[in-house]
Protein backbone atom coordinates (compact mmCIF):
# COMPACT_ATOMS: atom_id res chain seq x y z
CA UNK A 1 0.00 0.00 0.00
CA UNK A 2 2.74 2.44 0.87
CA UNK A 3 4.39 2.14 -2.41
CA UNK A 4 1.12 1.86 -4.54
CA UNK A 5 0.70 5.33 -2.36
CA UNK A 6 4.25 6.84 -3.32
CA UNK A 7 3.73 5.66 -7.12
CA UNK A 8 0.59 8.07 -7.03
CA UNK A 9 1.41 11.48 -5.35
CA UNK A 10 4.79 10.78 -7.96
CA UNK A 11 2.25 10.88 -10.82
CA UNK A 12 0.21 13.50 -9.28
CA UNK A 13 3.19 15.69 -8.53
CA UNK A 14 4.55 15.46 -12.69
CA UNK A 15 0.74 17.13 -13.49
CA UNK A 16 -0.11 19.51 -10.43
CA UNK A 17 -2.74 21.75 -10.55
CA UNK A 18 -1.59 25.06 -12.53
CA UNK A 19 -2.19 26.91 -15.74
CA UNK A 20 0.01 25.22 -17.89
CA UNK A 21 -1.46 21.46 -16.93
CA UNK A 22 -5.21 23.15 -18.10
CA UNK A 23 -3.71 23.52 -21.18
CA UNK A 24 -2.92 19.98 -21.56
CA UNK A 25 -5.05 17.38 -23.12
CA UNK A 26 -3.74 14.80 -20.74
CA UNK A 27 -3.82 16.54 -17.42
CA UNK A 28 -7.49 15.48 -16.51
CA UNK A 29 -7.45 12.30 -17.53
CA UNK A 30 -4.00 11.61 -15.68
CA UNK A 31 -5.30 13.71 -12.64
CA UNK A 32 -8.81 12.18 -12.21
CA UNK A 33 -7.15 8.60 -12.09
CA UNK A 34 -4.67 9.84 -9.91
CA UNK A 35 -7.35 11.40 -7.62
CA UNK A 36 -10.04 8.29 -7.57
CA UNK A 37 -6.73 6.00 -6.54
CA UNK A 38 -5.89 8.47 -3.91
CA UNK A 39 -9.69 7.89 -2.72
CA UNK A 40 -8.42 4.23 -1.53
CA UNK A 41 -5.46 5.40 0.26
CA UNK A 42 -4.60 7.54 2.86
CA UNK A 43 -3.04 10.40 4.00
CA UNK A 44 0.29 10.19 6.01
CA UNK A 45 -0.68 10.29 9.34
CA UNK A 46 -4.42 10.01 9.04
CA UNK A 47 -6.01 7.42 11.25
CA UNK A 48 -7.82 4.95 8.34
CA UNK A 49 -9.15 5.47 4.93
CA UNK A 50 -12.42 6.78 4.62
CA UNK A 51 -12.80 7.75 8.26
CA UNK A 52 -13.23 10.67 10.80
CA UNK A 53 -9.13 12.29 10.95
CA UNK A 54 -9.35 11.63 14.94
CA UNK A 55 -5.89 13.28 15.12
CA UNK A 56 -6.12 15.93 17.21
CA UNK A 57 -5.59 19.78 15.03
CA UNK A 58 -2.65 21.52 15.15
CA UNK A 59 -4.44 25.08 14.25
CA UNK A 60 -7.96 26.71 12.92
CA UNK A 61 -7.96 27.45 9.86
CA UNK A 62 -9.57 30.33 7.86
CA UNK A 63 -9.10 32.28 4.41
CA UNK A 64 -11.19 35.52 4.13
CA UNK A 65 -11.34 36.87 0.35
CA UNK A 66 -11.68 40.74 -0.31
CA UNK A 67 -14.72 39.95 -2.94
CA UNK A 68 -17.43 37.38 -3.04
CA UNK A 69 -16.85 37.58 -7.03
CA UNK A 70 -14.28 38.73 -9.51
CA UNK A 71 -13.67 38.37 -12.97
CA UNK A 72 -11.34 36.37 -14.75
CA UNK A 73 -8.18 38.25 -15.00
CA UNK A 74 -9.00 40.45 -11.93
CA UNK A 75 -7.53 41.03 -8.79
CA UNK A 76 -8.15 39.68 -4.98
CA UNK A 77 -6.82 39.73 -1.97
CA UNK A 78 -6.68 36.44 0.50
CA UNK A 79 -6.32 36.77 4.25
CA UNK A 80 -5.09 33.54 5.53
CA UNK A 81 -5.58 33.23 9.28
CA UNK A 82 -4.30 30.36 11.27
CA UNK A 83 -4.76 29.77 14.80
CA UNK A 84 -2.51 27.49 16.43
CA UNK A 85 -3.86 25.24 18.86
CA UNK A 86 -3.22 25.48 22.92
CA UNK A 87 -1.41 22.15 23.22
CA UNK A 88 0.22 22.34 19.52
CA UNK A 89 3.88 23.03 18.52
CA UNK A 90 5.10 22.17 14.87
CA UNK A 91 7.81 20.20 14.52
CA UNK A 92 9.28 21.29 10.84
CA UNK A 93 8.45 23.63 8.04
CA UNK A 94 5.32 23.05 6.23
CA UNK A 95 3.71 25.02 2.73
CA UNK A 96 0.21 26.11 2.31
CA UNK A 97 -1.62 24.93 -0.38
CA UNK A 98 -4.31 26.39 -1.83
CA UNK A 99 -6.91 24.61 -4.20
CA UNK A 100 -9.88 27.25 -6.31
CA UNK A 101 -12.44 23.96 -7.50
CA UNK A 102 -14.84 24.53 -9.35
CA UNK A 103 -18.43 23.05 -8.82
CA UNK A 104 -17.46 19.31 -10.04
CA UNK A 105 -14.26 19.35 -7.93
CA UNK A 106 -11.40 19.84 -10.24
CA UNK A 107 -9.13 22.07 -9.42
CA UNK A 108 -8.65 25.29 -11.91
CA UNK A 109 -6.06 27.36 -10.15
CA UNK A 110 -3.65 27.30 -6.96
CA UNK A 111 -1.95 29.75 -4.90
CA UNK A 112 0.30 27.34 -3.04
CA UNK A 113 3.30 29.31 -1.09
CA UNK A 114 5.82 29.55 1.57
CA UNK A 115 4.18 30.97 4.80
CA UNK A 116 5.86 34.38 5.67
CA UNK A 117 9.77 34.11 6.59
CA UNK A 118 8.62 35.16 10.67
CA UNK A 119 5.71 32.76 10.89
CA UNK A 120 7.27 28.95 9.13
CA UNK A 121 5.44 26.43 11.03
CA UNK A 122 8.33 25.10 12.70
CA UNK A 123 7.66 28.30 15.37
CA UNK A 124 4.50 28.07 15.69
CA UNK A 125 3.36 28.68 19.87
CA UNK A 126 0.36 27.96 21.54
CA UNK A 127 -2.08 30.01 21.18
CA UNK A 128 -0.62 32.15 18.64
CA UNK A 129 -2.23 33.19 15.42
CA UNK A 130 -1.12 33.84 12.02
CA UNK A 131 -2.30 36.14 9.39
CA UNK A 132 -1.28 37.83 6.27
CA UNK A 133 -2.50 38.80 3.17
CA UNK A 134 -1.57 37.92 -0.77
CA UNK A 135 -2.84 39.77 -3.33
CA UNK A 136 -3.72 37.61 -6.58
CA UNK A 137 -4.54 37.89 -10.12
CA UNK A 138 -6.96 35.79 -11.33
CA UNK A 139 -6.23 33.72 -14.21
CA UNK A 140 -7.83 33.44 -17.19
CA UNK A 141 -9.65 29.75 -16.89
CA UNK A 142 -12.19 28.48 -19.08
CA UNK A 143 -14.64 28.59 -16.15
CA UNK A 144 -17.42 31.49 -14.73
CA UNK A 145 -19.45 30.44 -11.78
CA UNK A 146 -19.28 29.16 -8.26
CA UNK A 147 -15.81 27.89 -7.49
CA UNK A 148 -14.69 26.73 -3.75
CA UNK A 149 -11.48 27.26 -2.03
CA UNK A 150 -9.74 24.59 -0.18
CA UNK A 151 -6.49 24.61 1.76
CA UNK A 152 -4.45 22.97 4.08
CA UNK A 153 -0.35 22.48 5.32
CA UNK A 154 1.40 20.39 3.86
CA UNK A 155 5.70 18.74 3.86
CA UNK A 156 6.22 16.27 0.71
CA UNK A 157 3.74 13.52 1.41
CA UNK A 158 2.69 15.06 5.17
CA UNK A 159 -0.06 16.77 5.58
CA UNK A 160 -1.18 18.25 9.11
CA UNK A 161 -4.59 18.18 11.19
CA UNK A 162 -6.29 21.31 11.02
CA UNK A 163 -9.40 22.47 11.94
CA UNK A 164 -11.57 24.34 9.22
CA UNK A 165 -15.01 25.85 8.98
CA UNK A 166 -16.93 22.62 7.50
CA UNK A 167 -16.86 19.90 10.10
CA UNK A 168 -17.40 17.79 7.02
CA UNK A 169 -13.96 17.53 6.12
CA UNK A 170 -13.27 15.50 9.07
CA UNK A 171 -14.75 12.95 6.98
CA UNK A 172 -12.15 12.83 4.84
CA UNK A 173 -8.24 11.47 4.93
CA UNK A 174 -7.42 14.36 2.51
CA UNK A 175 -6.64 16.78 5.11
CA UNK A 176 -7.89 19.90 2.10
CA UNK A 177 -9.89 21.75 4.43
CA UNK A 178 -13.01 24.61 2.69
CA UNK A 179 -12.56 27.75 3.66
CA UNK A 180 -13.66 29.97 1.45
CA UNK A 181 -16.32 30.46 -2.12
CA UNK A 182 -16.02 33.03 -4.34
CA UNK A 183 -18.24 33.17 -7.89
CA UNK A 184 -15.86 33.66 -11.01
CA UNK A 185 -17.24 36.26 -13.52
CA UNK A 186 -16.18 36.68 -17.12
CA UNK A 187 -13.47 38.65 -18.14
CA UNK A 188 -16.10 40.94 -19.76
CA UNK A 189 -17.05 42.43 -16.45
CA UNK A 190 -13.49 43.71 -15.90
CA UNK A 191 -12.10 46.96 -17.52
CA UNK A 192 -9.79 45.94 -20.25
CA UNK A 193 -6.79 47.24 -20.46
CA UNK A 194 -4.27 47.10 -24.25
CA UNK A 195 -0.69 47.53 -24.11
CA UNK A 196 0.63 50.37 -27.07
CA UNK A 197 3.86 51.43 -27.33
CA UNK A 198 7.20 50.95 -25.35
CA UNK A 199 6.48 47.73 -24.70
CA UNK A 200 8.68 44.06 -25.69
CA UNK A 201 7.19 40.99 -26.63
CA UNK A 202 6.33 38.29 -23.84
CA UNK A 203 8.34 36.19 -21.97
CA UNK A 204 7.80 32.81 -19.90
CA UNK A 205 9.64 31.43 -17.43
CA UNK A 206 11.91 28.15 -17.67
CA UNK A 207 10.56 26.58 -14.39
CA UNK A 208 7.12 27.64 -14.57
CA UNK A 209 5.74 28.36 -17.40
CA UNK A 210 2.70 29.58 -15.90
CA UNK A 211 4.40 32.76 -15.21
CA UNK A 212 4.91 35.19 -18.00
CA UNK A 213 6.23 39.09 -17.88
CA UNK A 214 6.61 41.88 -20.58
CA UNK A 215 9.63 44.13 -20.21
CA UNK A 216 9.31 47.96 -20.99
CA UNK A 217 11.21 50.50 -22.67
CA UNK A 218 12.30 53.82 -21.84
CA UNK A 219 8.61 54.92 -21.71
CA UNK A 220 5.69 52.18 -22.33
CA UNK A 221 1.78 53.09 -22.80
CA UNK A 222 -1.50 51.59 -21.31
CA UNK A 223 -4.81 52.34 -22.49
CA UNK A 224 -8.05 51.60 -21.04
CA UNK A 225 -9.55 49.48 -23.90
CA UNK A 226 -13.56 50.89 -22.54
CA UNK A 227 -14.73 54.40 -23.28
CA UNK A 228 -13.98 56.16 -19.94
CA UNK A 229 -15.60 55.01 -17.26
CA UNK A 230 -15.69 58.34 -15.31
CA UNK A 231 -15.40 56.97 -11.84
CA UNK A 232 -12.21 56.70 -9.57
CA UNK A 233 -9.92 53.34 -10.20
CA UNK A 234 -6.48 51.44 -8.89
CA UNK A 235 -4.36 50.86 -11.02
CA UNK A 236 -2.44 47.78 -10.03
CA UNK A 237 1.09 47.32 -11.14
CA UNK A 238 3.16 43.93 -10.51
CA UNK A 239 6.58 44.28 -11.08
CA UNK A 240 10.34 43.04 -10.50
CA UNK A 241 14.00 44.95 -11.61
CA UNK A 242 17.42 44.41 -12.24
CA UNK A 243 17.79 46.53 -9.34
CA UNK A 244 21.55 45.03 -9.23
CA UNK A 245 22.32 46.65 -12.40
CA UNK A 246 21.85 50.17 -10.93
CA UNK A 247 23.83 49.91 -7.19
CA UNK A 248 22.86 52.86 -4.94
CA UNK A 249 20.72 54.66 -7.24
CA UNK A 250 17.79 52.49 -8.50
CA UNK A 251 15.39 53.30 -11.48
CA UNK A 252 12.94 55.95 -10.72
CA UNK A 253 9.24 54.54 -11.95
CA UNK A 254 7.30 57.68 -12.89
CA UNK A 255 2.87 56.48 -13.79
CA UNK A 256 1.57 59.51 -15.03
CA UNK A 257 -1.97 60.25 -17.64
CA UNK A 258 -1.17 63.39 -19.76
CA UNK A 259 0.72 65.79 -17.18
CA UNK A 260 -0.27 64.03 -14.70
CA UNK A 261 1.62 62.23 -11.94
CA UNK A 262 -0.17 59.64 -10.45
CA UNK A 263 2.89 57.74 -8.72
CA UNK A 264 6.54 57.95 -8.51
CA UNK A 265 8.70 55.19 -6.64
CA UNK A 266 12.27 53.61 -6.74
CA UNK A 267 12.83 50.16 -8.81
CA UNK A 268 15.13 49.20 -5.98
CA UNK A 269 15.05 45.56 -5.33
CA UNK A 270 14.84 42.40 -8.23
CA UNK A 271 11.78 40.75 -5.74
CA UNK A 272 8.31 40.63 -7.39
CA UNK A 273 6.86 44.02 -6.05
CA UNK A 274 3.41 45.38 -6.34
CA UNK A 275 2.28 49.08 -6.71
CA UNK A 276 -1.51 50.02 -6.09
CA UNK A 277 -2.21 53.46 -7.48
CA UNK A 278 -5.08 55.16 -7.02
CA UNK A 279 -6.45 56.94 -9.91
CA UNK A 280 -9.26 59.55 -9.42
CA UNK A 281 -12.10 60.34 -11.94
CA UNK A 282 -11.19 63.34 -12.96
CA UNK A 283 -7.58 62.41 -13.88
CA UNK A 284 -9.06 60.17 -16.01
CA UNK A 285 -9.67 63.36 -17.80
CA UNK A 286 -12.96 64.31 -19.98
CA UNK A 287 -12.53 62.18 -23.10
CA UNK A 288 -13.30 58.84 -24.22
CA UNK A 289 -9.31 57.22 -23.85
CA UNK A 290 -7.59 57.26 -21.16
CA UNK A 291 -3.55 56.39 -21.77
CA UNK A 292 -1.19 55.81 -19.57
CA UNK A 293 2.78 56.72 -19.34
CA UNK A 294 4.97 53.64 -17.41
CA UNK A 295 8.32 55.65 -17.69
CA UNK A 296 11.77 54.58 -15.74
CA UNK A 297 14.94 57.47 -15.89
CA UNK A 298 16.78 55.41 -16.84
CA UNK A 299 17.18 51.99 -18.62
CA UNK A 300 19.89 49.32 -19.00
CA UNK A 301 21.20 46.47 -21.88
CA UNK A 302 21.64 43.10 -20.89
CA UNK A 303 24.49 42.42 -22.71
CA UNK A 304 26.69 45.14 -21.71
CA UNK A 305 25.13 45.92 -18.56
CA UNK A 306 25.49 42.30 -17.16
CA UNK A 307 28.55 41.25 -19.63
CA UNK A 308 26.51 38.08 -20.87
CA UNK A 309 24.90 36.87 -23.60
CA UNK A 310 23.62 38.94 -26.50
CA UNK A 311 20.26 40.86 -26.02
CA UNK A 312 21.00 44.30 -26.62
CA UNK A 313 17.39 45.62 -26.28
CA UNK A 314 17.28 48.79 -23.84
CA UNK A 315 15.40 47.32 -20.89
CA UNK A 316 12.99 49.17 -18.67
CA UNK A 317 11.52 47.37 -15.55
CA UNK A 318 9.89 44.08 -15.84
CA UNK A 319 6.03 43.95 -15.44
CA UNK A 320 3.96 40.87 -14.46
CA UNK A 321 0.38 42.29 -14.31
CA UNK A 322 -0.91 45.82 -15.45
CA UNK A 323 -4.63 45.61 -14.48
CA UNK A 324 -7.13 48.65 -13.47
CA UNK A 325 -10.46 48.11 -11.80
CA UNK A 326 -12.97 50.52 -9.92
CA UNK A 327 -12.17 51.51 -6.02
Amino acid sequence: MKRRKANILNTMRQYRYDGAHMRNPQFFSRARACAALLGMVCVTGTAACGKTDTAKPVAKVSLEPSKKAVALGGVIDLTYRFVVAADAKPAGDYRVFVHLNREDGTTIWNDDHELPAQSKTSTWQPGQTIEYTRTRFMPMVSYVGPATLEMGLYHDDDRLPLEGPDPADKESAARAYKVATIDLLPRSETIEVGKLSGWYGPEFSPEDPTVDWQWTQKVAVLTIKNPNPRRDLTLYLEYDARSDVFGAQPQKVTVSIGETTLATFPAATQALSLQRIPVSAAQLGAGETSEFRIEVDRTFVPARALAAGTDVRELGIRVYHAVIEPR
